[in-house]
């Protein structure tokens, strides 16, 4: 039987691609490990709470902020394969409703993050909307091909996020992480501009790629997998994991080079895709073995 599917329902539909879940849900599961490892041990009952309100304002801030990012570049979207599909680039939803709902999903996890979760939380998560919906997409990214660079600093947060939610402060170990995953930003969006090269061209953004030429991003994608891998080590070295997380990064990190290097040495959009498609595997799964981690040791 075909699935009816009510104009409201579509309507609602709409909107919560606006938020970009996939995206919004690897935020939230980064923010998670700060939380988790911003507490000794097993959590009480109240620190359970604590950490799933956290997670569903900061659910909520990054949402909008994702919105916000729709409506700023439905032009731009609707010149690329990728984000053709989005609500506002195909004019499924307006201008109004965009920045209505944007709004809202930002007034409402902010609420729950200064008064059930902490002031500095909040206006961490706040700044990090800023930094993302306004400073990255509508400044940086037109403007410059180190925007992943500068930009990734926004998408980087979560894990201070998370841990500002538990403890109040941002320490040594919030920052590791946070360093982990902006210099993993840019390699792991270099090798989606390679492939998707022609599509950022059509709609003007200067992406490395464009601006600099496959050979030089191929390059700059290799370099990062070995700075990356530094700092991929930082937590077992700093004492914040055992040899258990230690290896997982070493296996992940030579992985990642790996792919950057074939990739450097013979280009092909398909190796180009396995390197993106790696990219997530690796920071999903280093940050699960934190995790796993944490609470074996």
């Amino acid at each position: 039987m075909t699935e009816l599917v009510t104009p409201a329902a579509s309507t609602w539909r709409q909107f919560y691609a606006l938020t970009k879940p996939r995206v919004v849900q690897l935020i939230v599961f980064c923010a998670l490990i700060g939380i988790v490892l911003a507490v000794p041990g097993l959590p009480s009952g109240a620190q359970v709470r604590l950490a799933l309100f956290a997670c569903v304002g900061i659910w909520l801030v990054a949402g909008a902020a994702a919105a916000f990012n729709c409506l700023v570049e439905k032009t731009i979207d609707a010149k690329m394969k990728r984000t053709a599909w989005r609500p506002t680039a195909k004019g499924e939803l307006s201008d109004r409703q965009a920045l209505i709902f944007s709004a809202v999903l930002c007034a409402a996890g902010s609420a729950i993050l200064y008064w059930v979760v902490n002031p500095l939380t909040m206006w961490l998560t706040f700044a990090t909307f800023v930094g993302y919906a306004v400073i990255y997409t509508v400044i940086l990214k037109p403007l410059t091909p180190q925007n992943i660079v500068i930009g990734g600093a926004s998408g980087a947060m979560p894990p201070v996020l998370g841990w500002a939610a538990m403890t109040g402060d941002v320490g040594p170990e919030a920052l590791i992480l946070f360093l982990i995953i902006f210099l993993w930003t840019p390699p792991h969006f270099w090798a989606l501009a390679l492939y998707r090269v022609e599509d950022y061209r059509k709609s003007g953004l200067p992406m490395l790629p464009v601006t600099h030429g496959n050979e030089f991003t191929r390059l700059q994608v290799l370099l990062y997998t070995f700075v990356l891998m530094a700092a991929c080590l930082m937590p077992f070295i700093y004492g914040m994991s055992s040899w258990l997380y230690l290896s997982a990064a070493v296996v992940l990190s030579l992985g990642f080079i790996g792919y950057a290097w074939a990739l450097w040495r013979n280009y092909s959009d398909e190796l180009a895709r396995k390197t993106f498609r790696f990219s997530l595997i690796h920071l999903s799964a280093l940050f699960a073995a934190l995790l796993v981690d944490h609470y074996i040791f």
